[in-house]
């Protein structure tokens, strides 16, 4: 698959105000899209009901669903819960999230973050701050998982083991999540993957390091992924990025993420573009702005979004066609949002411009 992402922000045509995936009562964020072979377009998203803070309320109730619609803008139509809670016994068995909905072959693959704890769930409107013993064990046992199936109706096979866990000795020690996979040719799956890492003692404030981006690979979707990097990517260049999307293109592979301080894109929260010959080494675009939170609707109206972030994109016959977004209204990232939604933003065709 190929794009030409120099361009993908001129690329983005006016937003549909009405397209893309909500649900009353729930905040709705992910977004990852397929066209299944009932030639419709089905939507991976997670939920979790509003009783709950935004943040972190996903670590302790997020489930993956699904929607549809006849085409890939939508509006899309909630129609199962595909992931539910299953369990504390389970890695996976308190909150599904991040998913990345993939086909290799006559299998879909579904890849996505899970997490566990020992404790009954948060009541409605309870406090959550970041000290509380429960969003620090929520948030560390955060792992990578994938669930399979020969239908995008399911029944999904969901592992009971994660195909991806923490390092002790290494900066991927305190948690993993976020999965961005990308297939090869040959069918292996270059695998790259948000992480932290336990401070040092004395321990003051947070118990974790900035995210950094790791690396792993797999000969098979069906067989073990590995961590291949003792080092984060981007390692001393003083960045702070998050959710990453990956794909290969004419000369390697692309990457977009969102830029948690603007100092890669010159936009806070904005997009940067890194690209790699081999999956392992990746060089920053600097100074590039992959796409903006200042997005253009179809009724002409320009709105800065409270937040825009998990990029994907949509490809159909080695294009991208569509991007989207899981974003939300008010002005500080989501910390001040009342509604989170899945976005969608089609895309010029490249060879007109």
């Amino acid at each position: 698959m190929s794009t030409n992402h120099l361009h993908l922000k001129e690329r983005m045509l006016p937003a549909p105000r009405n397209g893309g995936f909500r649900m009353e009562g729930y905040w709705v964020w992910c977004g990852s899209a397929i066209k299944g072979e009932d030639n419709r377009y089905h939507l991976f998203a997670s939920r979790w009901p509003k009783t709950l803070p935004m943040h972190p309320g996903w670590m302790f109730q997020s489930e993956i669903v699904r929607a549809t619609a006849p085409d890939p803008c939508g509006p899309y139509q909630f129609e199962e819960v595909v992931l539910p809670a299953r369990g504390p016994a389970y890695w996976d068995g308190c909150s599904t999230h991040n998913p990345i909905i993939t086909k290799w072959d006559d299998t879909y693959v579904l890849y996505y973050m899970g997490t566990t704890y020992p404790f009954e769930s948060p009541g409605p409107k309870e406090p959550l701050p970041p000290e509380d013993v429960r969003v620090q064990t929520a948030r560390s046992n955060k792992r990578i998982g994938m669930a399979v199936s020969r239908s995008i109706f399911g029944p999904w096979e969901r592992k009971d083991t994660p195909i991806l866990s923490t390092r002790p000795a290494c900066f991927d020690n305190y948690l993993v999540s976020n999965p961005a996979p990308c297939y090869n040719p040959d069918g292996s799956v270059l695998l790259l993957y948000k992480a932290r890492g336990y401070k040092q003692p004395p321990y003051t404030g947070q118990l974790h390091t900035d995210m950094v981006f790791g690396t792993a690979k797999s000969s098979h979707f069906s067989r073990p992924f590995c961590s291949v990097s003792d080092i984060p990517l981007f390692t001393g260049q003083k960045v702070i990025l998050e959710d990453p999307f990956i794909w290969r293109g004419a000369d390697g592979y692309e990457m977009i993420a969102k830029d948690m301080n603007g100092n890669v894109c010159g936009e806070r929260f904005g997009g940067i573009h890194a690209s790699s010959l081999n999956g392992t080494d990746w060089s920053l675009h600097m100074g590039e702005l992959a796409y903006s939170r200042n997005i253009l609707w179809d009724d002409g109206i320009v709105e800065e979004m409270g937040s825009l972030e998990r990029p994907f994109l949509l490809f159909e016959g080695g294009i991208a066609t569509h991007a989207f977004f899981a974003t939300s209204n008010g002005c500080n990232n989501f910390m001040d949002a009342t509604e989170t939604w899945n976005m969608v933003i089609p895309l010029k065709d490249p060879k007109g411009l």
